[in-house]
């Protein structure tokens, strides 16, 4: 059994808002990627489009048989919310925080790590959700 599961997530709008996806990259604790992921959303903004590839992250790890996952993100706003330092007083996000608190229940321990864009496996979460909104086009 794997103790717990890596993730990372990224969002992409063009404009804001404009056409979104999200790109998630999943890996085990050696670093290997277990699943890759990539949607297109419809139109949103970026943080509506972070925290959609998150919910979805996190969905898609409740399959495998861990008890915890890192998650980790270039979205300051998102990771700082989850991690009580912001308030979220947007309502839309708001909503998608209460998502993100659901899903959470389905492991004994989720982390919220804040990383720069340039983390090669957030590139790689990224690179999926811009395919996603150009496959849509």
């Amino acid at each position: 059994m794997m103790k717990k599961l890596v993730i990372y997530t990224d969002g992409a709008c063009r404009g804001n808002p404009g056409p979104a996806g999200i790109g998630i990259v999943i890996c085990d604790e050696s670093g290997k990627i277990v699943r890759q992921y990539e949607e297109f959303i419809g139109n949103a903004t970026n943080n509506i489009a972070e925290y959609r590839a998150l919910i979805k992250a996190l969905e898609l790890a409740a399959a495998y048989p861990v008890n915890g996952v890192d998650c980790f993100s270039d979205s300051e706003l998102m990771v700082r919310q989850l991690n009580g330092v912001y308030r979220v007083k947007n309502p839309r996000l708001r909503e998608l925080f209460i998502r993100v608190r659901e899903q959470e229940k389905r492991f004994e321990k989720v982390k919220y790590t804040h990383v720069p864009r340039e983390e090669v496996h957030i590139k790689m979460a990224d690179k999926l959700a811009n395919r996603a909104i150009d496959e849509e086009k």
